[in-house]
């Protein structure tokens, strides 16, 4: 197949190559402006991507703490022009909290190429109701939150206070951007809870990430493989097709091993698929320490998409549903 055999998802001499530039660069803390952070003086329209999925602080433990300046400088050797810093909050979703508002606050002097997003648990207590939740969630917007996640309990996709929360989200027209696996936002095998969301809010812009909704690439899975990294051929049928040719808010997130997995397993398929749904797909790393491998650089360096289409995965979509200038 034209431009995708052979593809490997891991790209660690590029991911060294960077890291060692982090490491190297030496910028005082507390920099008030992206020019002061790295020495590009690329305009933001004209990098080759746009980045959904990343994070800042440290997210687990043994890790290493990422600050905005160093993800700044790897943006730069990675080609990426902005890229969305999602909190998390739920204790299911990483070893150390990482509130929205030490996101509102890490990324508020670079906010032309960072762009936060919010996010509650849903069993946080609140009072006044549905107003409620809106007006917690409007503080963080009117603060320059730009979108709802990682969202990523441990409940049900559909739980109850989940659903509030959508609702709240819809109210304020804030895109969701949700991790789906065996533990947190737990779904069944043809994502039926998902299918739940997605009628109830017609309306609303949803981004699928995680094994669970990768795996959900294929048909015939098992509810083992919602936790897992299915290898393969994709069999036909697979949910995330049938519920984007039903929802047209539903998009999906290709960072992580998840996504990267997803889309090389089977080249043919994977390619066919991001032309078919080069509409509904963002690119993403889920880039959260110096150093880390990022399998998403290598593979769409070789898979040979159509132009228009490879604009619209790696920046245009990103740039309509978040309102980039």
């Amino acid at each position: 197949m034209r431009g995708v055999a052979s593809i490997s998802v891991n790209r660690r001499q590029f991911c060294r190559s960077a890291a060692a530039a982090v490491a190297l660069a030496t910028v005082p803390q507390g920099s008030s402006r992206c020019a002061r952070a790295t020495d590009s003086k690329k305009p933001v329209n004209q990098y080759r991507y746009i980045d959904v999925h990343t994070h800042l602080g440290t997210v687990w433990s043994g890790g290493e703490q990422l600050t905005a300046e160093a993800l700044l400088r790897w943006m730069d050797a990675a080609d990426i022009g902005q890229a969305v810093v999602l909190p998390l909050v739920s204790p299911e979703s990483s070893s150390y909290p990482i509130s929205t508002d030490f996101v509102l606050s890490e990324t508020k002097p670079y906010r032309d190429r960072l762009i936060p997003f919010c996010s509650i648990d849903p069993r946080t207590s609140y009072r006044g109701g549905p107003k409620g939740l809106q007006d917690m969630l409007k503080r963080y917007t009117d603060a320059g939150a730009r979108g709802f996640g990682e969202h990523k309990p441990g409940v049900a996709i559909d739980d109850p206070r989940n659903m509030a929360l959508y609702a709240a989200c819809a109210a304020l027209k804030l895109p969701v951007l949700f991790h789906l696996d065996e533990q947190r936002n737990t779904d069944a095998p043809e994502l039926p809870g998902l299918e739940r969301v997605l009628k109830e809010f017609p309306e609303s812009v949803f981004i699928g990430h995680g094994p669970g909704w990768w795996a959900s690439i294929a048909g015939s899975i098992t509810k083992a493989d919602l936790g897992g990294y299915p290898k393969g051929e994709v069999a036909p049928g697979g949910a995330i097709d049938r519920l984007m040719d039903k929802y047209p808010g539903l998009y999906g997130d290709l960072s992580a091993g998840s996504g990267a997995q997803a889309i090389s397993r089977d080249a043919k398929f994977g390619r066919e698929f991001l032309i078919r749904r080069q509409d509904r797909l963002m690119f993403g790393t889920d880039f959260l320490a110096p150093g880390q491998d990022v399998p998403q650089l290598e593979l769409f360096a070789k898979i040979d998409l159509p132009e228009k289409a490879a604009a619209k995965i790696f920046r245009d979509n990103a740039r309509r549903v978040l309102k980039c200038d």
